[in-house]
């Protein structure tokens, strides 16, 4: 038998950048909650994917982005955090944007926040928006201004060059025993993912009008004995307009959030699930320690 090898990918970029798509795809399963706003990501989500006697942990961090208040300022701390601890960093650019003003701003801040042996690999995401001879030129750009250690060309929407890119970080992490059994898609508790999922429908159909004024939390998980779970979840909101908006004219935007809610909870467990929730209003909730440690940020790197 081969000997196992285990160790954490880390995909850095900016926001939008498809490295929730690309891990889903990686790990074969939403673990991630992938929408179309930035800044989605919020905690640093692991998923795990077996590829051979390799177990690969992927640290999904939040874009990388100039920060403005406490939460992005925490959020651009997990991320580096999170690229300086893992074993391999994979950097994600997007083929038709090409070396942005952000991905500069990345690439010079790489040698600061990452330790100089860390092997660094470029993947250029979403390649057939672009003509190939554009490739090839980005390709040698990118290398031009970083010793990137491999580049991929992958669409993680696709499925493209996704295989190569999962084979070469098999055989690349450090040898030694798995950090989770097989059959574990992810270390965030399921309270967590579900509170993600909830606040992936909320983002995806009050997009326009609270983009990051609202997060949630699981209050309430009950298994019970007939083989279904009872999930309570609170939605803090800022405002108390807010809160009318989340609702919705006689409470239907929130009925339908709670149904695709719970129906992709159930799929994910793979049991019945009762859902409900609850609006409340928090107008200092983006200043308070407790919602950072529930999406699993430390309040402390949201100092100025």
């Amino acid at each position: 038998m081969s000997e196992t090898r285990a160790g954490f990918v880390a995909l850095i970029g900016e926001p939008n950048a498809g490295k929730s798509t690309l891990l889903n795809r990686m790990v074969g399963a939403k673990v991630s909650i992938v929408t179309h706003k930035v800044q989605t990501t919020r905690a640093r989500i692991r998923g795990v994917c077996m590829e051979g006697q390799t177990q690969i942990v992927f640290v999904d961090t939040p874009g990388l982005f100039r920060p403005r208040r406490r939460l992005d300022r925490a959020m651009v701390k997990a991320a580096w955090g999170g690229a300086a601890d893992a074993d391999i960093v994979v950097l994600l650019i997007e083929a038709h944007r090409g070396l942005t003003e952000g991905v500069e701003a990345i690439l010079a801040r790489i040698g600061n926040e990452l330790p100089r042996d860390r092997p660094v690999a470029l993947a250029i995401n979403k390649i057939d928006r672009v003509k190939a001879e554009v490739l090839l030129g980005l390709a040698q750009e990118m290398n031009g201004a970083f010793p990137f250690a491999k580049t991929f060309m992958i669409s993680a929407e696709r499925g493209y060059g996704v295989a190569d890119l999962r084979e070469w970080l098999a055989e690349n992490l450090p040898e030694g025993p798995w950090f989770y059994p097989e059959d574990q898609l992810a270390d965030l508790p399921l309270r967590m993912i579900a509170a993600e999922m909830t606040r992936e429908k909320l983002t995806l159909r009050l997009h326009e009008e609270l983009p990051y004024q609202l997060t949630v939390e699981t209050e309430k998980w009950e298994d019970r004995a007939d083989g279904s779970t009872r999930i309570d979840q609170i939605v803090y909101v800022a405002r108390d307009g807010h809160k009318g908006i989340v609702l919705g004219q006689k409470g239907e935007t929130i009925k339908a959030i709670g149904q695709a809610a719970r129906a992709e909870i159930a799929t994910f467990l793979d049991r019945p699930v009762h859902l409900f929730l609850t609006v409340k209003v928090r107008p200092n909730w983006l200043e308070e320690a407790e919602r950072y440690s529930e999406m699993g940020l430390d309040f402390k790197d949201g100092d100025a």
